[in-house]
């Protein structure tokens, strides 16, 4: 789960981080009133899940209150790759000495958090990474033993020669770690984090990335959820039990298993075509699960045709031939579908898709041609 930039800031300042002072807005009239209240230039920022927000003009500096009221104006409903502007943090500018960057993932391969800091702040990692990766230094963590205060400190002196600086950054560093294990983080990131004229040091951006798999331990984090900014068919497919992931393809799959999921998709680009998603209806036989299914696959005018791959273990497959029956007369789907059928059940799943002409097979590679020529 991904939260805004004043959510992320919320968070830092709860742990002990120095973030501007500022507040959201919804409406141009809100920032005027922020920004007068605040008194100084400020920062309009527009709030959204995605990055490259100044690039595209949804990041600006207004120097008094009637500049933020009419810079708001213009990146109010303002579309940054998709998503559109519907709420702004305005926050004091504050005097920048240096720009570094702090970031916290998920080493799947170490099964540990890593720490990367960068003396090149205010850029894209990427871009650092790939240009000068000499400027990033890596250093995983063990979880039982936390971020030890060596460490910290290791981190910080990359980044400052000054140990005075380098004790700060150490302290800001172990700030951040603690928000990012409190929160069943994914992804911390500060970019940039500046150092002022008078010694300070700030986050003036923040981005948290949470792991769906500990909000039912983090109820107030789970609140600070932004349906308006995610897929809607994504919403959807959560709140009926099922694992979907939007993709560009033409192919949409339906299966059983996050692992058979995979192996399909990666079928399909085997034999020149691309998926249209992943959605995985689990273990459950539920046949209402198979209808929520066709109608989110069938939302997608870029599915050309559809591929559905049981392999019937505890899900029956006679349970997943009656959804499909159940979709076809309740959705008139309007594009082919193929379907494979194996395992539990798979004979008298059989039998009841004939009801609606459709023939299962029992071999993926088969299944996976026929849905790829009929998409064609």
């Amino acid at each position: 789960m991904k939260i805004h930039e004043y959510q992320a800031k919320e968070l830092f300042k709860k742990f002990g981080m120095l973030v501007p002072e500022g507040d959201v807005a919804t409406t141009p009239e809100q920032v005027g009133q922020i920004a007068d209240k605040i008194g100084k230039p400020v920062m309009v920022k527009s709030q959204v899940h995605v990055g490259g927000r100044g690039k595209a003009g949804g990041i600006k500096y207004a120097e008094n209150a009637h500049a933020a009221w009419e810079i708001s104006k213009q990146i109010f409903g303002m579309d940054i790759k998709g998503c559109t502007v519907r709420k702004v943090l305005v926050t004091e500018a504050v005097d920048i000495a240096s720009e570094s960057y702090i970031g916290i993932i998920i080493d799947r391969a170490a099964k540990k958090p890593v720490i990367m800091v960068s003396p090149a702040g205010g850029v894209d990692i990427e871009e650092v990474a790939a240009k000068t990766p000499e400027k990033i230094f890596k250093m995983h963590v063990d979880p039982m033993l936390g971020l030890q205060n060596y460490q910290a400190l290791t981190l910080g002196s990359f980044l400052f020669k000054d140990m005075k600086m380098a004790r700060l950054a150490a302290d800001f560093i172990k700030k951040l770690y603690i928000t990012f294990m409190h929160v069943d983080g994914s992804l911390a990131e500060v970019n940039p984090l500046i150092t002022t004229p008078d010694g300070q040091m700030w986050a003036i951006d923040a981005k948290i990335n949470i792991d769906d798999n500990g909000l039912f331990r983090r109820p107030e984090i789970e609140a600070m959820r932004d349906p308006e900014e995610e897929d809607k068919y994504e919403t959807q497919a959560k709140n009926a039990g099922l694992s979907f992931v939007k993709l560009d393809g033409s192919i949409g799959c339906i299966v059983n298993g996050a692992g058979l999921a995979m192996a399909t998709m990666d079928t399909v680009k085997h034999f020149g075509a691309e998926p249209a998603n992943f959605l995985d209806i689990g273990g459950s036989s539920n046949p209402e699960k198979v209808v929520n299914a066709m109608n989110i696959i069938l939302a997608d005018p870029n599915v050309k045709a559809i591929l559905f791959n049981i392999f019937g273990g505890i899900t029956r497959c006679d349970d997943v031939a009656n959804g499909i029956v159940t979709a076809v007369k309740q959705l008139n789907p309007p594009v082919p579908i193929v379907v494979r059928l194996t395992g539990t059940n798979e004979e008298a799943g059989r039998e009841i898709l004939q009801e609606v002409d459709i023939t299962a097979t029992s071999s993926m590679e088969e299944v996976v041609k026929r849905a790829i020529e009929l998409a064609a």
